[in-house]
């Protein structure tokens, strides 16, 4: 008699990891708002474990892997409470072409998150122009227990009013130039935490940020269960992932390709009228 499959690798890994993230949700909410997640109580008056709530914002012209790296690792410990949203739910497109699909709205987001996120992308300068999206930021983040973004999304956390006063990073074509316009002080780091914002530098950096707040959310072994499990063990072949390493030549090359957005986020943070701390 054939057997019915077993559960799969991923799915052992991600009940196993939810269930440590359970037993730390309600403490690692504590490092932000003490309002993140409140819940009533037990007879002995400790906390109840409870899922953690994780928010994913996407938008028209973000880049994926900002998004989708993180989001690989952070499922694992959500226990089914992630959630990607857009401002209307449904299919959005990146920056690449490569759409994924909003299963929240801004109405239907969970109000009180453990995480809120934020990626970047092309699509940058025209968020941090977004009423909307910036209101919807602004709301979730007086709640929220940890304030997230990869590359440029530190942008549009800035463009809300959410970086003022505090060190951040972002990707290197924009952090020195753009976040000190934002009110942020940048700086020149792979993953910076000030208080309870998390922000990431460029792009691949996401698998970094990931690793350093799901220690945060469930422990060091959950992060380095994660990170087995996704055997993030980077060799490159190449070196050139930052202006120094690449040399002169590539990044004036990289800087060419990348102006559309250093010039649209550097006329979106002159609008935004955010000034120094």
């Amino acid at each position: 008699m054939t057997q019915p499959p077993g559960p799969t690798r991923r799915a052992v890994a991600v009940a196993g990891l939810a269930g440590a993230a359970a037993l730390t949700a309600v403490g690692a909410s504590s490092a932000g708002s003490s309002s993140a997640g409140s819940s009533s109580a037990g007879p002995s008056g400790a906390e109840p474990a409870r899922a953690l709530r994780i928010a994913m914002l996407l938008y028209p012209g973000m880049t994926a892997l900002d998004l989708v790296g993180p989001q690989a690792l952070l499922a694992g410990i959500a226990g089914g409470g992630l959630h990607l949203v857009a401002r209307t739910a449904g299919p959005v497109a990146s920056d690449t072409g490569l759409v994924l699909l909003a299963g929240d709205s801004f109405e239907t987001c969970p109000r009180d998150l453990d995480v809120l996120f934020v990626p970047g992308g092309d699509g940058t300068p025209a968020q941090m122009r977004d009423a909307e999206t910036l209101a919807f930021l602004r709301d979730r983040a007086t709640r929220a227990g940890w304030i997230t973004s990869v590359c440029t999304g530190s942008l549009i956390l800035g463009a809300a009013g959410l970086l003022r006063g505090y060190r951040a990073t972002s990707h290197w074509c924009v952090r020195d130039q753009v976040l000190p316009r934002l009110g942020a002080v940048p700086v020149d780091e792979r993953v910076v935490f000030d208080r309870n914002r998390v922000t990431a530098a460029g792009i691949s950096a996401g698998l970094d940020f990931a690793l350093a707040l799901a220690a945060r959310l469930a422990g060091p072994e959950a992060a380095r269960t994660s990170q087995l499990v996704a055997e993030y063990a980077p060799a490159p072949l190449v070196q050139a992932g930052t202006p120094d390493l690449a040399g002169p030549a590539i990044t004036a090359r990289a800087r060419a390709i990348l102006r559309p957005l250093i010039e649209g986020a550097e006329a979106a943070a002159a609008e935004a009228a955010i000034t120094r701390p």
